[in-house]
């Protein structure tokens, strides 16, 4: 598998820098068996019926994105992507020539060292940074969004719950309370799923066969409810992003989900055979070479997926995080 073949053009103005005023108004590209339709997300309430089972990830964003000083001097960002224990955290550091053993300070007496660097780079502070992060640390916006985001809560979930998160996992970011009340009303199953996003999801493929992308880890959880909940569905199974259709995959086997709590570095692209009893999947529009629209190519179709993409970019559909939403059949 070569990265060129997940390559496509997009114009510029097709990449959303605003989150559209109403969550529930943005456009859905709905994909299932045959023919693409043009529709409102909030339609999404006349497709999933009593019986069917709709599965979220409900991992909360955290302000992971802080500032500090190189101890030579120099601002430097650092994205906090994944606490390791009380003082340790995985990171990305914006900056050139830091060394295992640099140090890095910032305000109120915090600093950290670069204890490792590798295929990550892992930092060690010299107290508990968490409180700090509440209080100094931003949304870690996508750099491809050049605008400010005014309302820093449209880049979360209306049902994020857990803290952990470097990024949104964005094809939640549709639903409203109002979407939940009717669905709920049609005897539609809602569960959710704990998948904390991480450089596994975000990272971008580097390599030009494909397979020698190397996947990092990230930490989810699916509760024996949730699990239950999946098993016993006898309509639609309809996962809400790449992140949860990762979970679900990671702990199924034989169309069996199982309850676990555990990290996974697992790679789907075309030729993968699914083990979840997903059917169905609601998904926003990715970046060109990313592991995301590898992983959509294999639940619908590699040549599919180039049609709907082409068919979103001519209806002018608006583009990756703060975009709109497809929803997909899993191919047979």
């Amino acid at each position: 598998m070569k990265l060129s073949e997940y390559d496509y053009d997009l114009p510029p103005e097709l990449i959303a820098q605003r989150p559209i005023e109403n969550r529930d108004d943005s456009r859905l590209l709905f994909y299932v068996d045959e023919r693409i339709e043009h529709k409102k997300f909030k339609d999404i309430i006349g497709f999933l019926n009593d019986g069917d089972t709709l599965v979220l990830n409900n991992s909360k964003v955290i302000p992971a994105r802080i500032f500090g000083n190189k101890k030579s001097g120099g601002k430097i960002e650092l994205l906090l992507l994944k606490q390791l224990n009380e003082l340790q955290w995985k990171t990305l550091i914006k900056a050139k020539n830091m060394k295992v053993d640099s140090e890095i300070v910032f305000d109120e007496g915090y600093s950290c060292k670069i204890i490792k660097k590798e295929y990550e780079v892992i930092i060690e502070f010299n107290k508990p940074i968490n409180d700090y992060i509440k209080e100094h640390g931003e949304m870690p916006i996508p750099p491809y969004i050049k605008e400010r985001l005014e309302e820093q809560g449209r880049y979360q979930t209306v049902y994020a719950e857990h803290e952990g998160s470097a990024a949104a996992p964005t094809a939640g970011l549709h639903f409203t309370d109002y979407v939940f009340e009717e669905l709920k009303k049609k005897g539609v199953n809602i569960v959710y799923v704990t998948l904390h996003v991480g450089l596994g999801t975000f990272l971008p493929v580097k390599t030009e066969n494909v397979l020698e992308h190397k996947m990092h880890s990230e930490y989810f959880e699916i509760s024996k409810e949730t699990a239950d909940v999946i098993n016993n569905t006898k309509g639609k199974v309809v996962a809400v992003g790449t992140t949860s259709i990762r979970s679900l995959e990671a702990a199924s086997d034989n169309g069996i989900v199982k309850p676990a709590a555990m990290d996974t570095e697992i790679f789907i692209y075309p030729g993968y055979e699914f083990k979840s009893p997903v059917t169905h999947l609601i998904t926003n529009f990715h970046l060109p070479k990313s592991t995301l629209l590898m992983l959509i190519s294999a639940f619908k179709g590699y040549e599919e997926i180039k049609k709907a993409y082409t068919e979103a970019i001519k209806e002018k559909y608006r583009f990756f995080s703060l975009g709109d939403a497809m929803i997909l059949n899993k191919k047979n």
